[in-house]
């Protein structure tokens, strides 16, 4: 889910027939509900709703729209993307309840050979028709089907490197983390104190899969591969996510999080052009949009946004405008600028 928007839905004299919902419960447009969900900005999908009273439709949208722009949510770590990955696939069943290998392979459909490889490393059907048990396609299974699909040798020689002993094999026993020589001469180590025995213990804990290695207080390639993917080394960390900058100062004085030919949703010859591309942007945070304003094809008509001599297709000026005074600032309190590239000359 990327957005939530109410009273955006159209409704036109027919539908509002069909609803026959009237406006004696407030106006309809003002109970309209859009759900919009997608795996990016250009493939999105539409989901309208209408509530029976105007607070109701409030209620759910201020509600959906905070789960959809969560911070911690939109800021996952590889590790909880993994996660989310592996319980998408199991949610999606055939009649039969198994796991379709196609979606396996709609997941990972840059490069098909190496998927049916993987999955017969594993043991597992490989044709895109079969469907795999549930039983059989467990979180371990999962993790041992990523590991064969995108092999990480160079985790195993850093593993190697730093324990007193040789990296075996996952399962295997390893070197607990409290007992490896330090990584690297003092005067470069980290500031931060090293971690105590039972901190290193409490991680241990979160990513090392088996239990005896847990219980020893090792970490076995695939443990330290899970906490390498954690939040604990996530790019950016969690207390930075909200806020930390002083914000007062001129525009001049920061890197500004801007978007070009917003509009187009594909190549800028020939893609197409979409308001809803402006929606999006702005809700992900981007506070400089462009517009490429031309003259209607005739006289009577209101100005239009493409990019001008190609074949790309064409929207509303107004639309986007519109769409811009509703989602400027849903997600972000500061200025919003308007690139405006004007072919407009009366």
């Amino acid at each position: 889910m990327t957005s939530v928007t109410r009273g955006h839905a159209r409704v036109d004299g027919k539908v509002r027939e069909l609803l026959d919902v009237g406006t004696a419960v407030g106006r309809l447009e003002n109970r309209a509900v859009t759900v919009v969900s997608g795996p990016d900005m250009v493939n999105i999908s539409f989901l309208n709703f209408v509530a029976f009273q105007e607070d109701t439709a409030k209620e759910w949208t201020d509600e959906l729209f905070s789960l959809a722009s969560n911070l911690l949510a939109q800021n996952m770590s590889r590790e909880t993307c993994l996660d989310k990955t592996y319980t998408r696939l199991k949610l999606q069943t055939n009649p039969e309840g198994g796991i379709p290998v196609k979606n396996i392979f709609r997941m990972f459909s840059a490069d098909r050979k190496r998927v049916e490889t993987a999955l017969e490393n594993c043991n597992l059907p490989s044709g895109r028709n079969d469907a795999i048990p549930q039983e059989v396609f467990t979180s371990e299974m999962f993790r041992v089907f990523l590991n064969s699909i995108c092999p990480r040798p160079d985790l195993d020689t850093i593993f190697s490197e730093r324990g007193k002993e040789q990296a075996v094999p996952d399962g295997g026993a390893a070197d607990g983390l409290h007992q490896q020589p330090p990584a690297r001469p003092a005067p470069q180590r980290d500031p931060l104190p090293p971690l105590k025995a039972e901190q290193v213990q409490t991680l241990v804990e979160k990513y090392e899969p088996s239990t005896m290695l847990t219980q020893r207080g090792q970490i076995s390639v695939e443990g330290f591969s899970r906490y390498l993917s954690g939040e604990e080394n996530s790019i950016i960390p969690p207390e930075k996510l909200d806020l930390s900058e002083d914000m007062t100062l001129p525009l001049s004085h920061y890197f500004i999080n801007s978007s070009h030919n917003t509009y187009l949703t594909a190549g800028q010859l020939a893609g197409n052009s979409s308001v809803e591309m402006y929606r999006q942007v702005l809700l992900s945070g981007c506070r400089c949009v462009e517009l490429d304003c031309w003259k209607g094809r005739t006289a009577d008509e209101e100005p239009i946004i493409t990019h001008g001599f190609t074949m790309t297709s064409e929207i509303s000026f107004k639309e986007v405008i519109e769409a811009i005074a509703e989602s400027a600032f849903k997600t972000s309190p500061f200025p919003v600028i308007l690139s405006f590239e004007n072919h407009v000359d009366s």
